[in-house]
């Protein structure tokens, strides 16, 4: 990554900044002189960060699902750029759809892959270009659950191991032109992500039929009050934003690092247990050991 001090206004994008970890990389980011742009779901958040950034943010309402407006946004942000291309490009923006996969409808699970894999894919491409000239590094906002991946939290891990894969593609395809690759599997974090994935889950339970709740019920419920403690009990987003912002200037960039004691943990039990073990781990961490 080209050293900072090269460039008169270091520049980031930052998917998904609305709120949860990508505001709190967004603010970070900002405070450090870096010029802002990002992706919200809502003209609210737009005004919030505009405000609490003094203006050094700038985001745009954008569906990650249309490929048409990611580009004429991915476009316009580098329009606006100009010469100096881009510095830093944080993918963040993804969604979570917990259940059982036999319950859940497959076009929400369509919808978890058009958002977290295609998405993100469509925002890197379009930004390649102005990556180039300033021989800048992407981040990939990933998931311990990538690398262990737990029952009735399918999609999620599916579609996070599935950009690590990209990641890893890219990070080769692109070394010539001096553009790094880093992925940032996060742990549990507190943002505003556990209130999101408790609807989610209370969503899914009411959903299913009598037979599926037959079959389910009481293993999903298990899983949900297991899921929404973890994530309470997780690392602040500001500190996880702080570890994101690191990996993203380290000098030589990492290929893969953790974002919290979690994570780091779950890593390292993904290289050292067998398939055996890391089948009873998974159980015993939803509680259905």
């Amino acid at each position: 990554m080209s050293n900072p001090s090269e460039h008169q206004r270091r520049s980031a994008v930052v998917t998904g900044a609305g709120g949860g970890l990508g505001r709190d990389i967004a603010l970070g980011l900002a405070a450090k002189g870096y010029i802002v742009f990002g992706t919200a779901m809502s003209a609210e958040e737009i005004q919030d960060l505009k405000h609490a950034s003094g203006g050094r943010v700038s985001l745009a309402v954008c569906d990650m699902t249309k490929e048409q407006v990611v580009k004429a946004w991915a476009g316009g942000v580098s329009d606006a750029l100009g010469d100096t291309g881009l510095d830093l490009l944080i993918n963040n923006a993804g969604i979570l759809t917990p259940g059982p996969i036999e319950v859940l409808p497959l076009e929400a699970i369509k919808r978890e892959f058009d958002v977290n894999v295609f998405g993100a894919l469509s925002v890197m491409n379009t930004f390649l270009p102005a990556l180039r000239t300033a021989r800048g590094r992407i981040v990939q906002v990933s998931t311990w659950t990538a690398s262990i991946p737990l029952p009735f939290n399918g999609p999620s891990g599916a579609s996070k191991a599935a950009m690590e894969v990209f990641s890893a593609v890219y990070r080769a395809e692109l070394k010539s032109f001096g553009i790094d690759v880093v992925v940032a599997p996060a742990g549990n974090m507190k943002t505003g992500g556990p209130a999101k994935t408790a609807a989610a889950l209370t969503h899914i339970a009411d959903a299913m039929t009598p037979e599926q709740r037959e079959l389910y019920g009481q293993p999903f419920a298990t899983f949900a009050d297991k899921l929404n403690g973890m994530q309470e009990a997780g690392l602040d987003s500001v500190l996880a934003a702080q570890r994101v912002i690191e990996l993203a200037e380290e000098v030589p960039a990492p290929s893969i690092a953790p974002v919290g004691d979690d994570a780091a943990e779950m890593l390292r039990a993904a290289r050292q247990m067998s398939d055996a073990e890391q089948d009873a781990l998974r159980l015993r961490i939803v509680g259905l050991n």
